[in-house]
């Protein structure tokens, strides 16, 4: 029986990579050959992965669930978030944990109308405990003290009102607040925080001397009242910070209800689920 051509071509290219592996291993690489080949043979594990799934019958399942997925992990901690219920800021009190939070915006400040009593959060950040603490007990009350400290923030500047915000608290076991943190600033984007790279400095500290001389931030800028601040100098004016944001509000995506936020987690989840096999097209690109 005749072999079939393609089975043929696979053993010879077979022969050669043993007879590639076996040179290298006699004669040694330089660093930019190194690099060279490197590319080279990532560059043929991803045409072989394609042969291998062209010529295989079975198909790839649409997703595939892999719970430890930090990416994943982060996402449903995120969304164990936002499932909890919104209480006052101004009258939060104290509790045990560590975790992550988001702050919502629900006053008359016509620079905060496009998010003002929606679920797209003006600030979300994470507390870290110390150590490695396994309950909630033993995590101290650092979610509930950086929502307090805060909330004392807010209550010293001009142009808004610690009776118009609103936060959700989730303390989570310790290790999994950093990526819930990074999958709250990626989907809502909240234009107080530092990544946004617009409004940022809420939580900045004036208590270094090396702090003070630091130019004024965006948000003492566009809200006076921290005494520590008050002497720093502006980079930007408060017209040209406010065009940022009206900008911002303008190209971000906006939650109107918990609705509209669930609908978004779970078109994530599928997006990190899928399985697209057909050719490179199919591929996330990288640089989304």
């Amino acid at each position: 029986m005749a072999r079939n051509p393609s089975v043929a071509k696979a053993s010879t290219i077979l022969a050669e990579i043993e007879e590639l592996l076996a040179g290298t291993e006699a004669q040694g690489l330089t660093d930019p050959a190194r690099r060279q080949l490197v590319s080279r043979v990532d560059d043929m594990r991803d045409r072989l992965e394609r042969l291998t799934r062209k010529i295989d019958p079975n198909e790839l399942p649409d997703a595939f669930f892999d719970p430890a997925e930090p990416s994943l992990i982060g996402n449903f901690v995120a969304l164990a978030l936002v499932a909890q219920d919104r209480k006052t800021l101004a009258e939060l009190g104290r509790f045990y944990g560590s975790g992550v939070y988001a702050i919502y915006y629900r006053g008359d400040n016509p620079l905060y109308a496009p998010i003002s009593g929606s679920e797209t959060p003006i600030y979300v950040g994470k507390a870290d405990p110390k150590g490695n603490p396994k309950t909630a007990i033993d995590q101290g009350t650092k979610l509930a003290d950086r929502l307090n400290e805060h909330r004392r923030n807010i209550e010293k500047v001009e142009g808004i009102a610690i009776k118009d915000f609103d936060c959700r608290a989730l303390a989570v076991q310790t290790g999994y607040q950093a990526a819930a943190e990074s999958h709250l600033i990626r989907m809502f984007r909240p234009v107080w925080n530092n990544e946004t790279g617009i409004l940022y400095g809420l939580g900045k500290h004036g208590d270094a001397a090396t702090t003070r001389a630091n130019n004024k931030s965006p948000f003492d800028t566009v809200h006076p009242g921290r005494k520590w601040a008050e002497g720093n100098p502006e980079n930007q004016t408060v017209a040209e910070i406010e065009e940022k944001v009206r900008q911002h509000f303008a190209d971000a995506t906006i939650f109107c209800d918990r609705n509209a936020v669930l609908q978004a987690f779970v078109d994530n989840i599928r997006r990190q689920d899928r399985l697209d096999s057909d050719d490179e097209a199919a591929r996330p690109d990288p640089s989304d």
